[in-house]
């Protein structure tokens, strides 16, 4: 993890830039990382955009195989999102001392506010895995106000982004070796015990009957979430979820 380390003062997309670069290379990409201090055309899943402005983030994209896993690789797979989850976690509580929540799929919160996304995405036998993490305490655009945060704006102080970088990585390592041996039980107890919505909270979702509500009921060891709908169990894999205060 790490042995190549790309640095762009600006770009458009670190995941963008990992993919092209894990295409042209091929297996030796894996544990490449692109960094940037900004990026113009960030993004989160299905299409969002990500607020990556210049010295205000850690705007962060590694290269990962896990269909290369000793057991299971689809499994790992399928985990990968999470397992980076609980490493960006624990980084965070490292570097920061802030404790923070996972909420399914691949979002950590400050009580009800976003401090960081991760965005997956397959490039051949490859999976780019992206990471943002809102640092200083920098004016955020109207719509995203009320529902985001920072590490400053949490800490009332000032957070090193070299010790953060640094931290993300030795703790993503931590987790990717964890998925590659197997040891999914470790990956998917670290989860749940940061993950307190998982349990009890109201979602909604849209299907092609109409919306869907039901109350979250934990995730399976897949990595699916659980929610309750009446007396039947939906299972959820992907899909976006809107969660209900």
């Amino acid at each position: 993890m790490g042995s190549t380390i790309l640095f762009h003062p600006s770009i458009g997309s670190t995941n963008d830039a990992a993919s092209l670069t894990a295409r042209l290379s091929g297996e030796r990409s894996e544990g490449l990382v692109v960094i940037a201090d900004e990026q113009t055309a960030g993004r989160g899943r299905r299409g969002h955009a990500w607020f990556s402005p210049p010295g205000s983030g850690l705007y962060v994209s590694v290269v990962l195989a896990p269909t290369r896993a000793r057991v299971d690789p689809g499994r790992a797979t399928r985990l990968l999102t999470l397992a980076v989850g609980v490493a960006l976690a624990e980084a965070v509580e490292s570097a920061a001392g802030l404790r923070v929540d996972l909420k399914w799929p691949n979002d950590l919160y400050v009580a009800r506010r976003k401090l960081a996304g991760i965005l997956a995405e397959a490039t051949g036998d490859a999976v780019v895995v992206g990471y943002g993490i809102n640092v200083t305490a920098t004016s955020f655009p109207p719509d995203l106000r009320d529902r985001a945060t920072s590490l400053e704006s949490e800490l009332g102080r000032s957070c090193d982004r070299a010790v953060l970088f640094a931290e993300t990585l030795a703790a993503v390592d931590a987790r990717y070796v964890e998925l590659l041996e197997g040891r999914f039980d470790a990956i998917l107890d670290a989860w749940r015990r940061r993950a307190p919505a998982a349990h009890g909270a109201r979602v909604t979702w849209t299907t092609p009957a109409g919306p869907v509500s039901g109350v979250t009921g934990g995730i399976d060891d897949e990595g699916a979430l659980l929610v309750r709908v009446g007396d039947r169990i939906e299972r959820i894999v992907a899909g976006e979820l809107t969660w209900e205060a």
